[in-house]
């Protein structure tokens, strides 16, 4: 199974009813990722009124109203990303309020169509679901393992020469269970040592 992710991080600026609303988007794979995202956006801009945020990360889903209302901010800031059908992403949309109160509806509206228009900007890049695998070897399988990864559209290799030699490469999720028969049988005939899919 595939997935989409943002090509590229991204700030888009819209003045709404003289607030000035900010959105900034940026690749997250990891919570801490974008705890840390978070902690530049809001010293960046430390005197905005509010700084809503909203993440998709794995099958994770986060969302802050920061202040604002209950529900007009945060929930269309992730319902923006839902609809843009990308994953691994984090939109922080600040506010800098110009005295004129939006109401619910506005809000809502604001929020959403900002963040909207950075998910639009960031582009997208298709992922493919990994498996990692571990396969370890004497010097003498390099090229028959070499050649099995290939086949397997292997990506991410990293070798490790000691005594015996181990790789780990991530494996298209489709061709997991075929690399792991293939191992098997290498294994069983002593060609390789040891294998597990460690992921």
């Amino acid at each position: 199974m595939n997935y989409l992710e943002p090509e590229k991080p991204v700030t888009y600026e819209e003045k709404i009813k003289r607030s000035i609303f900010i959105a900034n988007l940026e690749p997250c794979r990891s919570e801490s990722e974008a705890r840390d995202f978070l902690t530049r956006i809001t010293s960046q801009h430390r005197n905005a009124t509010h700084n809503c945020r909203a993440y998709i990360i794995g099958g994770t889903e986060y969302s802050s109203d920061d202040g604002e209302p209950s529900g007009t901010a945060g929930k269309p800031i992730l319902n923006a990303i839902k609809r843009s059908e990308l994953v691994n992403v984090m939109v922080i949309v600040t506010r800098y309020f110009g005295g004129v109160k939006l109401g619910v509806r506005g809000l809502i509206d604001a929020y959403g169509m900002t963040a909207a228009k950075a998910l639009e900007l960031a582009g997208r890049i298709e992922r493919v679901m990994t498996s990692a695998f571990r396969v370890v070897m004497g010097y003498a399988s390099m090229g028959t393992v070499t050649h099995l990864l290939e086949v397997c559209g292997a990506s991410g290799l990293k070798w490790d020469y000691g005594e015996n030699v181990s790789v780990i490469a991530d494996i298209p999720e489709e061709l997991c269970g075929y690399l792991s028969n293939e191992l098997a049988e290498l294994q069983a005939r002593k060609i390789i040592a040891e294998w597990e899919m460690t992921s």
